[in-house]
């Protein structure tokens, strides 16, 4: 088995770690996994770094199992990312078609792409993670599908930029390269969790993937195969458990139970139902709220798939339906292929991240030189505040 066959996706959530490292198999659609790996994460708060010591620490143990179960010394990584700092933009852009007989080739939409990249306001702080066209007009009228090859004298484009903080970014890759990592690829969680949970027809109608983390809850919003807008909410499950507790006056532990119902509570089930209720009302009208502001609110068929801790409160996806007026299920196992395996909804960042590595065909500035010098400019900083 020779390593460049082999990916790993790293996926570092405020409350675990989870590890899945793939083999890459000549004629299979998916990639065969080797090993899953969960282990408690701490230091993490809203899904980006507070204590990189703390983080470090856990890493260097989940790395240890993942190398024990796989059997497979782990270097290379690809880096998931998500958390309150990611979100995603749109931009327009546009640029006179250059040759002289007006044909679009791939420079034309690479400029048009790079002006609607240069109108973004307020960059300094941010890096952009992944470029994706989602629209292209031709002398003024809208092209369906890419426009190279076709014939105009002026192309325009909206590009959907999904975009980190350049300081959380920077923790991130710090924290794995002082476990003994090195990062070839950085994902936006979303999207690595929506190449396994979502099908094409469920991108094609248009849909929305809900993930409700323990500390924030993700959507990532598709339409005609491409992903119109990423959004982080800093709202998750455990706010669901702290208002239990709160609510019913006790333990922590013992509310998180009776969120699952796992545990039965003291009284009547009709207080505990209004609690999880506002909460969840709470978390549906933020993502509400965000398609209004896309034009997308009602008018996504494939309605809304809803996977993460949070997914296995009972009757989340009846509160869904009844709340945005669409379709809404609760994501399943996936199931690949002709690999014959199945992985749970949970894992679907970490394998997400070698599925979509292995075959997504969106564009990943990451793969490129310029954002792989950025992930060294990363190392070098963090280097030279290390003791």
């Amino acid at each position: 088995m020779s390593s460049h066959k082999i990916i790993t996706g790293l996926d570092i959530g405020t409350s675990w770690i989870r590890i899945a490292v793939c083999e890459r198999k000549n004629g299979q659609e998916h990639p065969h996994i080797l090993a899953l790996v969960k282990k408690s994460s701490n230091g993490l708060r809203r899904g980006y770094i507070t204590n990189l010591e703390e983080v470090i620490d856990c890493l260097k143990g989940a790395i240890a199992e993942a190398e024990k179960a796989s059997k497979l010394k782990i270097r290379h990584v690809c880096l998931g990312v998500g958390g309150a700092t990611l979100e995603s933009r749109q931009s327009d852009g546009g640029t006179l078609v250059a040759r002289a007989d007006y044909e679009v080739v791939e420079s034309d939409i690479r400029r048009a792409v790079e002006d609607s990249q240069n109108s973004l306001p307020d960059m300094q702080n941010r890096q952009i993670l992944h470029r994706v066209p989602i629209m292209f007009k031709l002398d003024g009228k809208r092209v369906l599908g890419t426009p190279e090859a076709m014939k105009g004298s002026k192309l325009e484009v909206r590009t959907m930029f999904v975009t980190y903080s350049k300081q959380h970014l920077k923790d991130f890759v710090a924290v794995a390269e002082e476990a003994g990592l090195i990062v070839d690829d950085i994902i936006a969680s979303p999207l690595a969790s929506s190449s396994v949970l979502l099908s094409k027809i469920q991108q094609a109608s248009g849909s929305v993937l809900a993930n409700v983390g323990s500390q924030t809850t993700s959507i990532a919003v598709f339409e005609e195969n491409l992903p119109l807008s990423i959004h982080i909410f800093p709202i998750g499950s455990t706010d669901i458990t702290n208002d239990i507790a709160l609510g019913l006056r006790i333990p922590i532990e013992d509310a998180d139970r009776i969120k699952k119902h796992e545990q039965e509570p003291e009284g009547p089930r009709r207080k505990l139902d209004e609690i999880i209720e506002a909460r969840l009302s709470d978390i549906f009208e933020y993502i509400e709220v965000h398609l209004k502001k896309i034009g997308r609110n009602g008018l996504l068929p494939a309605g809304i798939i809803i996977c993460g801790g949070g997914s296995g409160i009972p009757g989340i996806d009846l509160l869904a339906k009844d709340y945005f007026k669409l379709p809404a299920r609760t994501a399943e196992p996936a199931r690949l292929g002709g690999n014959n395996q199945t992985i749970d909804p949970s894992w679907a960042v970490a394998y997400g991240l070698c599925s979509y590595n292995y075959d997504n065909e969106l564009e990943n500035p990451t793969n490129s030189p310029g954002n792989r010098d950025w992930i060294k400019t990363i190392m070098r900083w963090f280097r030279e505040f290390m003791p």
